[in-house]
């Protein structure tokens, strides 16, 4: 978003994003969730935010797939012993490029009714990498 003053879409103001991001944002961290709530609130895309945070220089944290953000280590994430054949299916059935998209990791926890982190699980006992963020932080 650099030398931008709004966003493309919505015709909002670099300025109040930057104040929407400080207002949920910790010490310049601001969780993935919050990125989120801050995109809704503005009507701006998830990217959008991620973007204007490395402008703003604010520390995406606490992925709400467990892949980044969390101390003392960056991910928190850990394998399942075991992945239902449906889940798993599911989840191949998403790869592009033999990855799993963030966005399409979230509808496949939609769909199961299960936690997005559980699926990020999944993906790290199937051994797929999520991959591209929708927030841009991987």
């Amino acid at each position: 978003m650099s030398e931008k003053t709004e966003n493309e879409d919505s015709g909002v103001s670099a300025e109040k994003v930057r104040q929407a991001m400080e207002a949920v944002s910790s010490d310049g961290d601001l969780p993935c969730a919050a990125a989120f709530d801050v995109a809704a609130a503005l009507n701006i895309s998830p990217a959008a935010v991620g973007e204007y945070a490395d402008e703003f220089g604010f520390h995406l944290t606490q992925c709400q797939l467990g892949l980044f953000g969390y101390l003392p280590h960056k991910k928190i994430v850990e394998p399942l012993a075991s992945v239902d054949a449906e889940l798993a299916d599911a989840i191949r059935e998403g790869l592009v490029n033999d990855r799993l998209p963030c966005k399409t990791a979230w509808a496949i926890a939609e769909r199961f009714n299960i936690p997005k982190m559980r699926v990020s699980a999944a993906c790290e006992t199937l051994g797929i990498k999520i991959k591209p963020c929708q927030i841009g932080a991987f």
